[in-house]
Parts: structure tokens; sequence; C-alpha cells
């Protein structure tokens, strides 16, 4: 765990959702236009107003120029070996905390035999990690970071991460999310509460909680360190993370049929639909139909017969033909209630919607620890770092 060499913190105006929290690239493109300084400008530059209709690659150097425009309007000033404290707030829930720092990549972890403490756990999509790794390298800075949870000093982190906000004074800024949080945060220079805080938070195992593509992208592009938030198990709670199917390449019926061949129990769902509760049984909205959907247990170990396992072995792959990466699927996080996944399959826009109760903190302990990968976008954990309020400058390659 590591200062920020040279960091950018924001004035305020340019914190954003990180680019993968969407269900609808539309929305992207809302939120840039109502508010031209966000960091999603430059995480997503073909989303952009001004950009729509190039590829990714093409809009890269329109990031360039957004960033460029933001460090010298003055959305962002300058600091030097900094890390920044952080607190999320919100009436009536208790405060979350991080620490924005940077972190050796050569401490990634995938693999029981694979030293490092910074264990990453989720299967992901290349092409994202691609784009992470051109974002990097045409920007020259990071603007998103990683969720990392402390699981051996947590709680002692907590503690001084808390101890030391409520003795920084007024934040250097703050900026609200689409949920009504508050974000705030808080530089500390060089000293003995840097150091503290920096020994607490690179004490022991780190788990990323989200950005497992940003954390690949750190290694594949050759990246030293990345840029990554600090948290608590005190500050986090895990969220469902559900799947629509924009087009089916088979009749509902047919899936139906193919589900309880494989050995899955289905019963029709009469009234509102939600998200189940508890692992054991998926909810399947079809036009004109939900269903309570229980998957056999196929697989061999705990982590083979978690839902979402379940859901992507034996409903995707199995039963529709898909892989999890196909275009047609797109996973869905928390923020978006049962109802909007419903009202996406009952307007047309999408022929399936699977809601997947949440991951218990038991099942990703323990596929952590064995250092096993989960499913892909199997966790949702709330709240999220918000990217651009904190930019690291990556150095100048050789």
């Amino acid at each position: 765990m590591h200062p920020i060499t040279r960091a950018w913190i924001t004035t305020g105006g340019t914190g954003a959702q990180n680019y993968d929290e969407f269900a609808d690239d539309a929305e992207i493109t809302a939120i840039i236009e109502a508010n031209p300084h966000s960091a999603l400008g430059i995480e997503m530059p073909h989303r952009a107003p001004e950009s729509l209709g190039k590829s990714f690659a093409d809009a890269l150097p329109d990031a360039v120029s957004r960033l460029t425009e933001a460090k010298a309007d003055g959305s962002y000033t300058p600091a030097e070996q900094v890390v920044v404290l952080y607190r999320i707030s919100a009436p009536g829930e208790a405060p979350a905390y991080g620490l924005f720092a940077m972190v050796d990549t050569d401490q990634i972890s995938t693999r029981a035999d694979e030293p490092g403490l910074v264990i990453r756990n989720e299967d992901v999509f290349i092409a994202k990690v691609r784009e992470r790794v051109a974002l990097a390298e045409a920007l020259g800075h990071l603007l998103s970071p990683v969720l990392l949870l402390q699981t051996a000093r947590g709680d002692e982190l907590h503690t001084a991460l808390a101890a030391a906000t409520d003795a920084a004074g007024a934040p250097a800024a703050t900026d609200t999310d689409q949920a009504g949080r508050t974000h705030a945060i808080w530089q500390v220079g060089p000293g003995p509460v840097q150091d503290e805080l920096t020994a607490l938070a690179g004490g022991g195992e780190l788990v990323v909680a989200d950005g497992n593509h940003r954390s690949l992208a750190a290694q594949t592009g050759g990246l030293p360190r990345f840029l990554a938030v600090v948290t608590t198990p005190a500050s986090v709670a895990i969220q469902p993370y559900n799947r629509l199917v924009s087009e089916l390449p088979t009749t509902p019926q047919e899936l139906l049929d193919r589900l309880r061949v494989a050995g899955a129990q289905i019963t029709p769902v009469d009234g509102p639909v939600e998200v189940p509760a508890a692992g054991g049984t998926v909810v399947l909205q079809l036009p004109g139909q939900a269903y309570a959907v229980t998957l056999p247990h196929t697989g061999a170990s705990r982590l083979e017969n978690l839902d979402h396992a379940l859901v992507e072995r034996l409903l995707l792959r199995d039963a529709l033909g898909l892989d999890p990466g196909d275009k047609r699927i797109t996973y869905v996080g928390g923020d978006y209630p049962a109802s909007w996944l419903t009202g996406e399959v009952e307007a047309g826009r999408a022929e399936l919607a699977i809601l997947i109760a949440p991951v218990t903190v038991d099942d990703f302990v323990a596929v952590n620890l064995a250092r096993e990968k989960m499913p892909r976008k199997s966790t949702w954990f709330t709240p999220k770092a918000r990217g651009g309020l904190v930019v690291a400058e990556l150095p100048e390659r050789a």
C-alpha cells in the first residue's frame, strides 16, 4: 500500500458511477449530457453526446482532451504523495469508510498457489479488460478505483478511518450520487497518520469487491501499481446481481421444458415478482408469466452449486446455448429493482429476466479464501466507490 505519487483531487462536479454500473448505455449518455464535467465522459468516451457513433478506440483522443480540459479549468487540483480519506454517508445509514491509495500490482493472486495479498475472485470479460488497458495507456491516468475489502484488520481500519475523518475538518470536496449518498474526501499528506492508515489498509489479505476488470487491466497493461479504495467489512453489503436476456434463441416453453428435463422444479409465480431473499430458487420473468425455478445441484463443490453458477451452467449454457459473454445478456446490478427488470420484459425490450438472490458473505469469503473464482458478475457490493473523485497520474514509461 502506497501514497499516490501525483494525484488530481476533484474540486467538485466530476464524480461519477463507474463505467460498468449501467444496464443501458443511453443512461451514460444522459448523465454526461446533464453534467459534461462527469468523469464518465472520460471513462466512456464513445458514449458522450459529441462522440456518439465512434468506437471506443476511435473516441480515446476525445477522452484525452476532456481530461486535459478538466485539469486546466480547475475541476481538479494537484497533490503529491497523498492518500485520501473517503466517507460515504446517507440519512439513517451508518457511514462507510475507505482509503484511496496505490497498490502493488504484483500482489494480485488468482490461485491458491499464486503468492499475493490481493485476491481477485471473478471471471472477467476480456473485451472490457482491453478497453481499460487502452484507456489507461491513452490517458496516462487512472480515474476509477478498484474496491478492496480488508479482511484481516478491517475492524481496526474502520475505527482508524472514522477517527481520522472526524479529526480532518471540512472535506476537500463532496459529491452526491444517484441514490442521494454524500461522498466526501480529505487529503492526508506524509506523516504519522498516513503511515498508520497505509499500514492498516495493507495489513492483510485484500479481496476485490469491485473492479476485477480494472485490476486485471493493471496486470495486462504492465502497470506496477493500480488505484484502489480499501474499505472495511462494516462498510459494505452484497446486493443482488440479476440478468436480462434481450433475445431468446428458443421459445419460452422450450426453455421451461429443457429446465424440467435437467431436473429443475418450476412453479408459476402469482402476484408481484421480487428478487428471492435467499438462495436455492431463482425467478424467471418471461413474457406474460413469471416462474420460481429451483435448479438441481449438479456441481461437485460449494462454488459450483451457487445460484449464479447454476444459472450460468444449466440455464444460460445448457438450456439456452448462450455463452455468458453473449451480447444478448445484460448483467444488472442491485441498484435496479425487480420492477425495472420485469418492466423491461413487459415492454418488449427483453425476453427474459433472471432474478437471483444475493450471494451471502459466508459464501463469498469461503470462495475467496480457497482462491476460487466467483461466477461473472455475481457480487454487487454497495455502496460503490465513485469514479472521478481522485485521479492517479501514472509515471512516464521509459
